[in-house]
């Protein structure tokens, strides 16, 4: 018996060698809180996760029917502490063993950005540690060059439940934004139309978030019995709208209740069909400003001529069809599409890590512990060439965004 666990042990470690092999990589631990979930985890120089915890709000704001900023708060103070101390204990590492902390410090909601600023400020402190701010939007973009090696510059679509935008990443704090929301948010659209066809109440998306349900019944939908208008379609530019869009459904779906005598906050009969339109239109109006996107880097040399590449991340990045409608644009532009995998798309603590990680390495925004720092809900992204894009006034070729189900 005791020869028979020996042998065991020594197969263990030789499949999980003790952690004095990895002392040399230089080890930064991520945390984000800059909406609805707490977020943390070590990352190494060459990308390997060691450990990571999260803890999801979604079903306490699926029942208070969307984020309540100050109840977003309270459960990231009540939830931090222990995130935090079990991505460290689930990589064996101390806090003496890190390289750096890095946090998001901006864009996002200001009571949840608070929360992981002063909890990573006491932290860094405590412990004599460097301290990394990261641009949210910077870790969604550079977070796939943790998985494969994507070289600069390339595209990037970043879309999700606060943020929709275009930009050329040319370094790892360099970018020309082409595009952003002019309204609200792709994801923050879909999860009113969500709330707005109450699919909570529905058995097969109680549990799911506004956007997943819309994915889910969409599957089993018609698109065709609701055309609703791709926004902005004169505007020769790469920013979004999606606000008229989410009114022209709200609209149809008033229209069907008065014809099927059903109040609001119940289920429709064609709640899939609607889904599938909303779904449609929303990733043709991304798909169609990526395009524009796509031949304006092309005519001014943005991009490499061989291999170049479209990054598409965020949380609604998750969403197939909307990947499949990109995927059609990049076949027909020649550029690589890219998509980390969907637990790396939505808020984690692991890109805020990989961020820490491609600072540390260049030694860029590397703070003194004893510096302050300030949270800001708002921060563009890059310089702002917005007006350019609008100015070369490029029309598009015709493309079809033809997706079976």
């Amino acid at each position: 018996m005791f020869q028979s666990r020996v042998k065991s042990l020594f197969r263990l470690l030789q499949l999980y060698p003790p952690h004095p092999v990895r002392k040399a990589s230089r080890l930064v631990l991520g945390i984000e809180t800059s909406c609805d979930d707490t977020g943390a985890a070590v990352v190494d120089e060459s990308g390997r996760i060691l450990g990571e915890s999260l803890h999801s709000q979604k079903e306490v704001h699926l029942r208070t029917g969307g984020i309540i900023p100050t109840v977003a708060q309270q459960l990231h103070r009540e939830h931090i502490e222990r995130v935090v101390w079990e991505a460290l204990e689930r990589s064996s590492v101390t806090p003496a063993q890190l390289s750096a902390v890095a946090t998001t410090v901006r864009p996002g909601m200001a009571l949840s950005l608070a929360v992981g600023l002063e909890f990573s400020q006491q932290f860094v402190r405590q412990h004599g540690k460097p301290f990394i701010p990261i641009h949210h939007m910077e870790a969604h973009t550079l977070i796939v060059r943790m998985l494969q090696p994507v070289h600069f510059p390339f595209l990037v679509l970043l879309v999700s439940g606060g943020h929709s935008l275009l930009a050329v990443a040319r370094g790892i704090d360099d970018f020309l934004l082409l595009g952003h929301t002019l309204d609200e948010a792709p994801g923050d659209a879909l999860d009113k139309i969500a709330r707005r066809l109450s699919l909570v109440k529905h058995p097969q998306c109680s549990t799911l978030s506004g956007g997943q349900a819309i994915e889910l019944l969409a599957k089993e939908g018609d698109r065709m019995k609701f055309p609703f208008k791709t926004p902005m379609g004169q505007t020769l530019d790469c920013c979004f709208s999606f606000a008229g869009l989410r009114t022209q459904v709200t609209m149809a779906i008033q229209k069907k209740e008065a014809e099927e005598g059903v109040e609001p906050g119940t289920i429709l009969k064609c709640a899939n069909d609607i889904a599938a339109a909303a779904q449609h239109a929303v990733a043709a109006h991304l798909a169609k400003r990526t395009h524009r996107a796509i031949l304006f880097c092309k005519t001014r040399g943005l991009l490499p001529s061989t291999n170049p590449t479209l990054v598409l991340s965020g949380g609604v990045a998750s969403n197939q069809y909307i990947r499949k409608a990109l995927t059609i644009i990049t076949e027909a532009r020649g550029l690589c599409l890219l998509c980390p995998p969907a637990k790396l798309c939505t808020d984690n603590g692991v890109m805020i890590a990989w961020n820490g990680v491609e600072r540390l390495k260049v030694g860029r925004g590397i703070m003194d512990p004893n510096v302050d720092v300030f949270y800001q809900s708002k921060a563009p992204l890059g310089v702002d060439i917005t007006a350019e894009v609008k100015a070369a006034a490029i029309r598009l070729p015709s493309v079809k965004i033809k997706i079976s189900n």
